[in-house]
């Protein structure tokens, strides 16, 4: 069959339209790719046998899905963001050689990270925090001795999901993600509160889920696609064409890694200054700031889902238009991505000011200390009160990957996360204790946001002058 022309309609419809066809299952995807976590919380923190200490339990674990996160998208995104460039030029042969060496190179990094994952299980908790206390440390390594076997499903289902997209199916990948959450939402209370398993049971539900989502991404690649020529002939790992596109999703691997040593840093300040604080640092409430901290970056993690969705559905869309040599198109859908995410951020700025004692109610605040509902609330009104300009640098960096420029994306994601995100995060609490973890969020997206307004000025004047240039060429 020939597919040539399958994607033609990315240069001929409004942008905007384009924008809703992919950003509405994308950011279902996402969304509900972060409630695999965020509902095991939730069901942890509302079953009495765990509570806070559960939450903090999960929180710890965290790092460790996001650090596998990270691999998964620079394959994933790094492939979606080439074979988009790839279809653009008309190159579907090089398109279809691009998916066959992700498919086996996902397969291969999930295996390897969980065999790593559980020879330093121990280690990697007690780096993240898990010794807050003795109960926090033992259900965090069950937590996470049971999430390991289905790290390989979970790399490999995630990798492919942008791919698919790419591929002109968002709705596939839509679709395979709610059922898998749709399991782990089912699952979840079946195993805590009627089985009584615990953390155990949590982890199972989340990987039942994840085995489920990523065999229906083997079966998509396997059968059903559909602008790119795909078979078996294209299996292979092609270090040629890794070199083309694994630059092309550095951007997400490192905002990822960035965001790990971010979580690392404020676990760990937050172990060492809590243990500080006249309330914290009695035994039967350390494990406040950690639960608390982790329900916080929960919603963070709901609102960055959206952000990102809405950002990488523009990924197809710029891909193909920079390979047709289309600057005029992607200027006007990046100027109305940054409204976008503007008006998510003034949402959720919203939310978080004025519904913090709401928001902590799921996490099973209601049978918590006062202690824990007060800190709830102020960590909430204090950590997000930048969401904005975190949308809007969000949004910034993944488009300006999607456009061919990783090392731009990437520098700009690492200065946020580690320069910014960690550096601040260690030195705030150095004046201002506790409350110094939660001042470090707002600084660090003040400063990203003048450096972000610099480079999309930048852009815009490339844009102006009908030159465009990526790495894929």
């Amino acid at each position: 069959m020939n597919n040539e022309n399958t994607n033609n309609f990315l240069e001929r419809e409004p942008v905007g339209k384009l924008m809703v066809r992919y950003a509405v299952p994308l950011i279902v995807s996402l969304l509900v790719a972060a409630l695999y976590n965020i509902v095991d919380q939730i069901f942890i923190a509302n079953a009495d046998y765990l509570g806070s200490h559960g939450n903090a339990a999960n929180n710890v674990v965290f790092p460790m899905t996001v650090i596998a996160l990270a691999f998964t998208l620079m394959i994933g995104d790094g492939v979606c963001a080439f074979v988009s460039m790839c279809l653009g030029a008309r190159e579907t042969k090089r398109a279809g050689d691009a998916v066959g060496s992700a498919a086996l190179l996902s397969s291969t990094v999930g295996i390897i990270i969980a065999i790593l994952y559980f020879i330093f299980r121990e280690q990697l908790v007690t780096f993240f925090g898990g010794r807050v206390n003795d109960e926090t440390f033992r259900l965090a390594i069950e937590y996470f001795e049971f999430i390991i076997p289905g790290i390989p499903f979970y790399v490999f289902g995630q990798a492919m999901n942008p791919i698919i997209s790419a591929d002109g199916s968002p709705n596939y990948v839509m679709f395979s993600t709610l059922m898998g959450a749709g399991i782990n939402i089912i699952l979840d209370p079946l195993f805590i509160f009627g089985f009584h398993w615990g953390m155990m049971g949590a982890a199972l539900a989340t990987i039942m889920g994840q085995i489920f989502t990523a065999f229906m991404s083997l079966l998509y690649i396997s059968r059903k696609m559909k602008a790119v020529n795909f078979s078996r002939a294209n299996l292979s790992y092609n270090p040629a064409l890794m070199k083309r596109y694994l630059p092309l999703g550095m951007c997400s691997f490192l905002s990822q890694i960035s965001l790990v040593i971010s979580v690392a840093s404020v676990n760990i300040m937050i172990q060492k200054y809590g243990a500080l604080d006249p309330i914290f640092g009695q035994a039967e409430f350390s494990q406040i700031p950690m639960a608390v901290v982790g329900i916080v970056m929960k919603f963070f993690q709901i609102v960055i889902s959206i952000v990102v969705g809405l950002s990488a559905s523009c990924t197809p869309i710029v891909g193909f238009n920079v390979g047709a040599e289309r600057p005029d198109r992607v200027k006007n859908l990046f100027t109305l991505l940054l409204i976008c995410e503007t008006v998510i951020g003034c949402v959720a700025f919203v939310i978080v000011e004025l519904f913090p004692a709401s928001i902590a109610a799921l996490f099973g605040a209601s049978g918590e200390s006062v202690h824990y509902a007060n800190f709830t609330v102020r960590c909430f009104r204090v950590y997000l009160c930048m969401i904005i300009l975190a949308c809007v640098n969000k949004a910034a960096f993944i488009f300006i990957q999607a456009m061919g420029r990783p090392y731009i994306s990437a520098g700009l994601s690492m200065v946020r996360e580690i320069i910014f995100g960690a550096g601040l995060t260690i030195i705030m609490p150095m004046f201002m204790g506790l409350e110094g973890v939660l001042w470090s969020m707002p600084a660090s997206d003040i400063l990203t946001f003048v450096i972000s307004i610099c480079v999309i000025v930048m852009i815009y004047k490339e844009l102006n002058s009908g030159r465009v240039v990526s790495l894929a060429s």
